[in-house]
């Protein structure tokens, strides 16, 4: 039997689901909730078409032996902040375990649905495991997740180019405050180039980014169109964002759990964010918070990075 520790009910995430609604920001964790999202997601993730699930795979693929080696012999917690359904975790984990050093998985995600999967796939590959349901934009969650006092070593991975749902500017100290001397950090970031924006603006990825506004009955275009977008973030050199929102084509009234939104007729609905960096700028993010960086690997078209820091 699986197990998943709760810190993030269902109930809440539906209000919030509602609160964000109405005020017309829909934050990363809505767009993994609902039946529909979490069938989506897979399926771009499954097509090939998602170039970032692919360099993120295609880096642990080639260099997880060379990266674990250089994590401390024994056992270790590894714990996935945002794991989804944990493909990319477990190429580092089936590593660990040819290595010697015996992993305890501990996936943390807002999803139910896919944690399961994470869960269930880690019980199926005889990985001891417990999952986390949190919202990593709760400071409360955050908080209860470093108060783990073992002396074990943990590596901390954030894989798919996750950090980029959060401030850039905040989200690395959070990351660092969890760090102990004996823990490790594993994390992934886009570099911006001039083709970024194709990467999403395409049929796929649209259906993934619409699953949260279809779970609930609008469609494309008679209640409205998405919108996709690049800005840069002026607050550092080297940050930029693939931005998203939803114009909405006549007055709409949602319903979910009994309650009832209205949307007024050309409000539009931001949607979340991505970030992308500069190379200095994705490393300085992480060092100027106060880890070390031990490694980092790029993928083959230079478009991705993957950072090893403690």
């Amino acid at each position: 039997m699986i197990q998943i520790d709760v810190l993030l009910s269902e109930d809440q995430i539906a209000q919030e689901f509602l609160d964000a609604l109405e005020n017309h920001d829909l934050p990363e964790k809505f767009f993994y909730w609902f039946p529909l999202s979490i069938r989506a997601w897979i399926n771009l993730c499954g097509d090939g078409a998602y170039r970032n699930y692919a360099r993120s795979h295609s880096v642990l693929q080639t260099h997880a032996p060379d990266l674990v080696s250089m994590l401390p012999s024994g056992p270790i917690e590894v714990i996935s902040l945002g794991a989804g359904q944990g493909t990319k975790d477990f190429l580092i984990m089936e590593q660990l375990r040819t290595q010697g050093k015996y992993p305890h998985y501990r996936p943390v995600d807002a999803s139910q649905g896919l944690l399961e999967i994470a869960c269930q796939t880690a019980q199926d590959k005889n990985f001891a495991c417990r999952g986390l349901k949190a919202d990593l934009n709760n400071d409360a969650h955050l908080t209860d997740m470093q108060t783990n006092q073992d002396d074990i070593p943990r590596l901390i991975m954030m894989l798919g180019n996750t950090l980029g749902a959060f401030d850039p500017l905040k989200f690395p100290g959070q990351l660092d405050t969890m760090m102990r001397p004996q823990d490790f950090l594993l994390l992934d970031g886009e570099l911006f180039s001039p083709e970024t924006l194709a990467g999403y603006d395409n049929p796929i990825n649209r259906q993934f980014a619409f699953g949260p506004l279809s779970s609930v009955g609008l469609s494309e275009p008679d209640d409205g169109t998405l919108y996709f977008a690049t800005d840069i973030d002026n607050r550092q050199p080297g940050l930029y964002r693939i931005r998203k929102h939803f114009q909405v084509a006549r007055d709409l009234n949602i319903m979910l759990a009994g309650e009832t939104v209205r949307l007024l007729s050309d409000t539009h609905i931001e949607m979340n964010w991505s970030y992308k960096y500069d190379r200095d700028a994705l490393v300085g993010l992480i060092t100027s918070s106060g880890m070390q960086l031990v490694a980092e690997y790029a993928s083959t078209d230079k478009r991705f990075l993957t950072l090893l820091a403690k």
